[in-house]
C-alpha cells in the first residue's frame, strides 16, 4: 500500500499566514461589543466636563487646544480596551505611536474631536474609536454624549445612529447638495490661502457650506445624509478614521482629495453620498488649487 494514495497530505493546511494568525487575534463581533460599553462610559468622563471650568493648554499653537479630559478620556478608553485585548495597538492623538499603523489590530482614538468646542461650551464634540486589522478599518464609533448620538459602523454591516440604521442623501448633483468644509486649520499661514480659494469654490456651486470643528461628527453628517459631502485635508488618521468608515457603510464614498483611493494615513480626505457628487468635488478642488 503506498501511504501516498491512502493519505492526502497538504502544505497548506500547515501553513498559517501572518493575516490568518491576526484575524485569530481578533473577532471583530467581540471587538465591537467590548468598546461600545467602553465608549459610553467614556462619554460621561465628557459630559461631566462639558459644563465645568478646564485646566487647557496649547499643543502646536494657541488655536491647538487640551484638557485634561482629552487625556483623561484617552488614558481610560486604551486602559479598558487593554484588559480585554493586550495585544493591541493604539495611535491616539495624546499617545501618538512611534511604530505607525501596521497589519496588528489598532485602535485609533480621538477622546475628544472638537476640543475647541468642547472649551467654550459648543455642543459639537465626540468621542472618535476606530479600529483596524490588516490596516484595513473593521470597527468606527463617533459618540456625543451631549447631544445623545452614538454612530458606529463595522465593515460589511452597515452604519447605525443609535441603534438604527443610516444611510446617506444619494445627491449626485453639486448645485444640489449640502456640504461641509473644514476650515479651522485657516491660522496656520501655509494652507490658509488654498482653503479659502477652495472654500470660495464650493461656495459659489452648493446649496450651501457648513462647517462644526469636528471632522468625526462632520463625516457622520454625510452619513446620515444631512450632508452631501464632507472634505478635509491635512488632520490625523485619529480624526477621520471612525467617520471614514461610517460614510461608506451608509452607502457613501470616501476617497482621496485628489481623486486617488482613500488611505488611512494619508490625511486627505473626500466624503459624498455619490461617486458622481464626489467627482464634481475632486474637479472643483483641483480648479480652485490652480488659482
Amino acid at each position: 500500500i503506498h501511504f501516498s494514495s491512502v493519505y492526502t497530505f497538504s502544505t497548506h493546511s500547515l501553513v498559517t499566514t501572518e493575516s490568518e494568525k491576526i484575524n485569530k487575534m481578533c473577532d471583530v463581533e467581540h471587538c465591537f461589543s467590548v468598546v461600545e460599553q467602553i465608549v459610553k462610559s467614556a462619554g460621561t468622563v465628557l459630559a461631566e466636563g462639558f459644563t465645568k471650568t478646564k485646566k487647557v493648554d496649547t499643543k502646536t499653537s494657541s488655536s491647538d487646544l487640551v484638557t485634561e479630559y482629552d487625556k483623561r478620556i484617552e488614558s481610560l478608553i486604551m486602559a479598558d480596551i487593554l484588559k480585554k485585548f493586550p495585544t493591541h495597538k493604539f495611535i491616539g492623538e495624546e499617545t501618538t505611536s512611534t511604530e505607525g499603523l501596521t497589519n496588528d489590530p489598532t485602535w485609533l482614538i480621538d477622546p475628544i474631536d472638537g476640543t475647541n468646542n468642547f472649551v467654550h461650551g459648543d455642543e459639537n464634540c465626540v468621542i472618535s474609536v476606530a479600529l483596524a486589522v490588516n490596516k484595513i478599518l473593521e470597527i468606527g464609533i463617533v459618540y456625543s454624549p451631549i447631544k445623545d448620538q452614538f454612530f458606529s459602523a463595522k465593515k460589511g454591516k452597515g452604519s447605525w445612529l443609535n441603534g438604527k440604521p443610516i444611510h446617506v442623501s444619494g445627491v449626485t448633483d453639486v448645485k444640489q447638495s449640502l456640504l461641509g468644509f473644514e476650515i479651522s486649520l485657516a491660522y496656520v499661514p501655509k494652507i490658509k490661502e488654498m482653503l479659502l480659494r477652495r472654500l470660495a469654490a464650493i461656495v459659489s456651486e452648493a446649496h450651501g457650506v457648513r462647517a462644526i470643528g469636528t471632522c468625526a461628527l462632520s463625516l457622520c453628517y454625510v452619513a446620515l445624509g444631512a450632508w452631501d459631502a464632507y472634505q478635509v485635508d491635512f488632520l490625523f488618521c485619529w480624526d477621520y478614521a471612525a467617520g471614514a468608515l461610517i460614510v461608506q457603510e451608509a452607502g457613501g464614498i470616501v476617497i482621496s482629495t485628489d481623486g486617488s483611493p482613500f488611505e488611512i494615513m494619508k490625511r486627505r480626505v473626500l466624503a459624498a453620498s455619490s461617486k458622481e457628487l464626489a467627482d464634481q468635488m475632486v474637479s472643483i478642488l483641483k480648479q480652485a488649487d490652480l488659482k
